[in-house]
């Protein structure tokens, strides 16, 4: 089995290695900021620099390339592979998925997980190992791509928080809706956004949407902005459903 070394203590580092472990690969330790990293690429096949979006390049050059060729690689989801030079062999290795401490995202990285993949075959092969699937993103379109996974994970729990707020004003906790949130993301993967859509929005009930919209002026005026731009963009749903990917 390939070995591996890591770059940076973070969540998404840790879950990488504590994955790849588990998927048989060699993992040496974890390197980290007080580390000197000049000769991490000696004695591994794939060296993963696991640092914040900001220090990949500087890392990454710090990085002495290795003769005998080890893949270095980043998990950065949009950044090419242009900030890992000056390393002949490169990669990205980006998983779609949330990775709230090392040991869950250990978990949620084996057996299905997308990962956004370029550059050296080494990184499907780790993909591979973990049972997880491949999509292959140009470095032109990782900025595009990763927008994409942030208004599908971080944005949704932006909305969450809203909901949650606009809840607690009328005496009802949080826990009360997230069955809908459950059954609306089945619907989604069912039956695609436009057909998966319902409520006021998709109906042009303007007169209930004033009523909303009114209410949240009562309650904080900031939360008006949000929710009338998710209602912008539900009705671009309604009005051209082909674009959205699902059916009319």
């Amino acid at each position: 089995m390939p070995t591996l070394r890591v770059i940076g203590g973070g969540r998404a580092g840790r879950s990488l290695a504590l994955a790849l472990a588990q998927a048989g690969w060699r993992v040496r330790p974890i390197l980290g900021r007080a580390d000197d990293v000049v000769d991490a690429a000696s004695g591994v096949d794939l060296l993963v620099i696991a640092t914040p979006d900001g220090s990949i390049a500087e890392v990454a050059a710090t990085v002495a390339p290795d003769p005998e060729g080890a893949v270095v690689a980043h998990l950065a989801g949009s950044l090419g592979l242009e900030v890992l030079a000056p390393h002949e062999r490169r990669g990205a290795l980006h998983p779609l998925v949330a990775l709230p401490s090392a040991e869950v995202g250990a978990e949620r990285l084996v057996g299905g997980a997308w990962f956004a993949v370029a550059g050296d075959d080494l990184v499907r092969r780790a993909v591979d190992d973990l049972g997880g699937r491949s999509l292959e993103v140009d470095d032109a379109d990782r900025a595009a791509y990763h927008a994409a996974a942030v208004i599908a994970s971080n944005h949704l729990v932006a909305l969450l928080g809203q909901t949650e707020r606009v809840a607690a004003a009328a005496g009802v906790p949080l826990d009360a809706y997230l069955d809908l949130v459950r059954a609306t993301v089945e619907n989604v993967a069912d039956l695609g956004p436009a057909a998966a859509l319902t409520g006021p929005a998709a109906r042009g009930d303007w007169e209930t949407i004033d009523r909303h919209v009114a209410a949240l002026d009562a309650i904080d005026p900031r939360e008006r902005e949000a929710y009338e731009a998710m209602v912008a963009l539900a009705r671009r749903l309604v009005d051209d459903p082909h674009r959205s990917g699902g059916s009319s």
